[in-house]
Parts: C-alpha cells; sequence; structure tokens
C-alpha cells in the first residue's frame, strides 16, 4: 500500500446550527467559517494533504485495513481543521479545547459531532494534531493552492485569477518565546532547571549528600534581586562583580550536585519506576545545561567582572533554544530582538506567495531578493515580471540582474539621483506606493495569525508555525476576496 487513495464513505449527519440575529459580528465570522469549509472541499487541497499524511502512514502502520484507513482519515481531516482554527482565532492548545467544547459552529467545521457523541480532543492531542505535517509539506501545499489559483481560479470561486506576475518583499522578525538573556539569569536559569532535575531523580529514591535542593532556588533569587538592586546604588560596579561571584560560586556548588546526580541515575535507573527513555530524559536535560554552563559562566565574567564586550556569534542567549539570533532592527518599540530573520513577499491581492526563515543571521537584503526570485520562478513554473521592495533591497548587482532577466525594477534606490530619475515614470510610483502596505501586511500576519513571541519550540517549530501561519492567512484572504466579489454582485444586481 504506497500510494494509497482516499476512501470514500458516508459523512455524519450535519448539526443544524442556531440562528443568531442582532450580532453582525458573529454573523461575519460564520459566513467566513462556513465560506472557508467550502473553499477546502471544492478546491480539493484537504484531500492532497490527507493523502500525504496517509501515504507517511501507511509505510509505517501493521494494520492496513479499510477500517483502520477510515479512521486515520477522519482523524487527519480533524487535525488539518482543528489547526486551522486554533491559527484563525489566535488561541493556545488549552484555549482552543475550550472553544471547541462550547461552540457548535467549531464542532462542526473540525468534524467531532458523531450521532451519539460529541468528542472534544484535549490540548496534547491538539498539540500533535499541528505537528502532524511538516513544514515542507504545508510549503508545497501552499505552492499547490495558489498555483491552483492563478490557473483555475473558478475552482476557489475566484472571478479573477491569482497574481503571481508582481511581489513586493520585506524583512522582520520572529521574536522566539525567551527573556531579555541577561547573563545572571541565565546562570539562574541553569541552577533552577538543575536543581529541578535532581529533585525529581531523588524523588525516585536515588540521594547524595546535599543540602534541601529548594534552598539552592531561594538562594539565587535572592542574590538576583540584590543584583538587580544594585544598579540603584552608587558603587554598582563594585556591587555587582561581588554578587556575581556568589551567584558563580553557588553555581559551581550546583553543578557538583547535578554531577553526581546524573550519574547515579545513570548507574541505578533499575531502582527507579522510571523506564530507560524516561531516565534518558532527565539525563539529556542535565547534560544540556552542563554542557553550556561553562560558556555561561565565561560570558558572564567576562562582561561583568572584566568589562568586555563579548561578539553577537559568541553569545548564548539562552539555555534552552540554541538558534535564536540577535537582530539590530532599530525600531521604536525595540531596538535589538531576539529570533529568527524572516522574509515575506506579497502580491497584489495580499496573498504571501513566498517566505524564508532563517536559522542563522540573515543575509543582507540585496542578497535576499535574487533568491527569493528564483524560488518563485521554480516553485510557480513562471517567471516574476515586477518586484518592488524598499531601498535595503537595492544593489547594482541586484539593478543589472532584473534588467538582464527582464523583470521590471520597483525596488526603491538607494541613490537619490536615481530616485529622482525612476520618479518619473509612473509604473515605479506606483509599485513604491502599493510597497508601502507590505508593512501592514507584515503587521497582520504577525499580530493576526503568528505568535508574539512564538511559543513552539525550537527552530524547527518556529519554521512550521510561519508555513501554517502563511497557510492560514492565505485561506483568510481567499475567502475575503470570495466575501467582496459576492457584496459586488448583491451591489450591482440591486
Amino acid at each position: 500500500m504506497q500510494n494509497p487513495t482516499i476512501i470514500p464513505f458516508q459523512p455524519t449527519l450535519p448539526y443544524r446550527l442556531p440562528v443568531v440575529r442582532g450580532n453582525a459580528d458573529y454573523n461575519q465570522y460564520r459566513t467566513q467559517i462556513l465560506l472557508l469549509e467550502r473553499l477546502m472541499v471544492q478546491s480539493g487541497f484537504e484531500n492532497r494533504l490527507i493523502k500525504a499524511d496517509l501515504i507517511k502512514w501507511s509505510a509505517k502502520a501493521k494494520n492496513l485495513s479499510p477500517r483502520a484507513q477510515q479512521r486515520r482519515q477522519i482523524e487527519s481531516r480533524r487535525a488539518l481543521r482543528c489547526t486551522i482554527v486554533m491559527i484563525l482565532l489566535g488561541e493556545n492548545y488549552r484555549g482552543l479545547a475550550a472553544r471547541l467544547a462550547d461552540s457548535p459552529l467549531l464542532q462542526q467545521f473540525c468534524c467531532l459531532i458523531e450521532i451519539d457523541r460529541i468528542q472534544v480532543p484535549s490540548k496534547s492531542t491538539l498539540q500533535r494534531y499541528a505537528s502532524r505535517w511538516d513544514q515542507g509539506e504545508i510549503r508545497r501545499l501552499v505552492t499547490e493552492l495558489l498555483r491552483q489559483g492563478a490557473e483555475d481560479p473558478a475552482s476557489l470561486g475566484l472571478a479573477e485569477p491569482v497574481d503571481l506576475d508582481t511581489v513586493f518583499l520585506d524583512t522582520t522578525c520572529v521574536e522566539a518565546n525567551i527573556h531579555y538573556p541577561i547573563d545572571w539569569v541565565l546562570m539562574r536559569d541553569a541552577i533552577r532547571t538543575l536543581i529541578k532535575a535532581v529533585g525529581l531523580i531523588r524523588g525516585q529514591g536515588l540521594k547524595h549528600r546535599m543540602e534541601e535542593p529548594q534552598l539552592f532556588i531561594k538562594r539565587v533569587n535572592n542574590l538576583c534581586i540584590q543584583m538587580t538592586h544594585a544598579g540603584k546604588k552608587p558603587d554598582s560596579q563594585r556591587q555587582r562583580k561581588h554578587i556575581l561571584r556568589k551567584i558563580d560560586k553557588l553555581v559551581g556548588v550546583v553543578r557538583g550536585h547535578a554531577r553526581r546526580h546524573r550519574d547515579l541515575l545513570d548507574k541505578h535507573w533499575a531502582q527507579t519506576q522510571w523506564t530507560r527513555p524516561q531516565a534518558e530524559q532527565v539525563l539529556r536535560r542535565i547534560d544540556s545545561i552542563l554542557e553550556q554552563l561553562p560558556r555561561a559562566r565565561h560570558q558572564a565574567r567576562q562582561r561583568i567582572l572584566a568589562g568586555e564586550l563579548v561578539p553577537s556569534r559568541d553569545k548564548i542567549l539562552s539555555l534552552y533554544d540554541k538558534d535564536v539570533r540577535v537582530i539590530v532592527r532599530n525600531k521604536a518599540s525595540a531596538e535589538v530582538e531576539f529570533g529568527n530573520s524572516l522574509l515575506l513577499g506579497e502580491n497584489l491581492q495580499g496573498l504571501i506567495i513566498d517566505w524564508e526563515l532563517f536559522r542563522e543571521s540573515a543575509p543582507a537584503d540585496s542578497a535576499l531578493l535574487p533568491q527569493s526570485i528564483g524560488r518563485m520562478e521554480a516553485a510557480y513554473g513562471r517567471k516574476v515580471k515586477a518586484v518592488g521592495a524598499d531601498r535595503g533591497f537595492d544593489s547594482r548587482t541586484n539593478q543589472l540582474g532584473l534588467e538582464w532577466e527582464g523583470i521590471y525594477n520597483g525596488v526603491c534606490p538607494r541613490s537619490p539621483f536615481q530616485m529622482a530619475n525612476r520618479c518619473r515614470s509612473w509604473k515605479f510610483r506606483w509599485l513604491q506606493r502599493r510597497r508601502s502596505q507590505t508593512e501592514g501586511r507584515i503587521g497582520i500576519f504577525k499580530n493576526g495569525f503568528l505568535d508574539q513571541p512564538v511559543r513552539w519550540k525550537g527552530f524547527a517549530g518556529r519554521q512550521l508555525r510561519v508555513s501554517w501561519s502563511v497557510l492560514v492567512h492565505n485561506l483568510w484572504v481567499l475567502v475575503r476576496l470570495v466575501q467582496s466579489q459576492a457584496e459586488q454582485k448583491e451591489s450591482a444586481a440591486a
């Protein structure tokens, strides 16, 4: 069963939703949900994603009966729709579980209503649903959906095809879910994590001589409070160095206790109630902190005791996420952000047609432009005809490259003399006016569809969340386009 096909089956009877009068906002929200469901069914992209899941499942599953495949199909459909609803509503897993239990509209959309019961997934199940597909499969789905809208707009309910000829590029930052990387707070995090792991080991009966573990957390909290208040004293530098030496000494004591308990667990794990994989989970947690602790201590000593700067490439920003970067934005809200750079490209209709999240520090914007154009041409099988962007994307190489490829250059030039000459063209002025709306599109995308900060763990989690958010954002834009066309027809008929 290497290439399974979707088995048709009798769906459950539709639930008759109550009629709500006098609330225009709810009626508009309900109309969007119903239009979204129709778009997912008519376009066929839901079946494509379910089939991709079936292919992976059939390669690993032992029971390949039609009954088992039907259950898998139903679960995949629920996983897709629950994840879409979660991002569309801006809910977390726990909040979405409560909304699903309370809303007949969402229960019907997520296929949770059965004849004899309504089974609402728990928050843990919703988290597994969101990670059922990887970001590559989501990206392919977005690409196929946009190509379908460009080649066959009627299948999506659109009167006009999706525009893939013009793109507007800009970059932003996807913030990671970390606190501000202060040196002594990193050391406090290390102590807390190690002491909690030691507490778990001691709770299983494996003990080495030491004080009560919670006393170490209490001591480091008191020292961090003193460090915070030391900045207000006249001799703040001397006080901060004195307190840091105390924190560093405490870190050394906790590290020794953690190593001894780690060795106890590794040798005598069979005496606990844990399985070996459960014991290894605690061992990995301790090893991860012990591995980074020397660098974190050296960083704190170098910055506070020696007063030296640490290069950004050598900084530890978080003990729990190694793929966080320092991004200098010089914005009014924050001069420096911590996360990963994100390139977004939208078309004239507001659809996101290209995106890239960078694990390492992103190259200059001017180097991103040819990469984005090449990625779009490979994905959609057609040439880009015009590109608009701010002056950060301009370079002599890009100007010559766009001219060579026959792509209209709507990038704002760095040179004032070139800017004056380019503004004589109405098309350039129009592209620049339209390009300014991309800032608003980034705000809509980040605030409405992407958590800030993103709470999905690690770079892979942030990458998957960005892909899901692009998919839901584009579905939302397509639904709004269909609604706008229907309103225009009604007004024309009237």
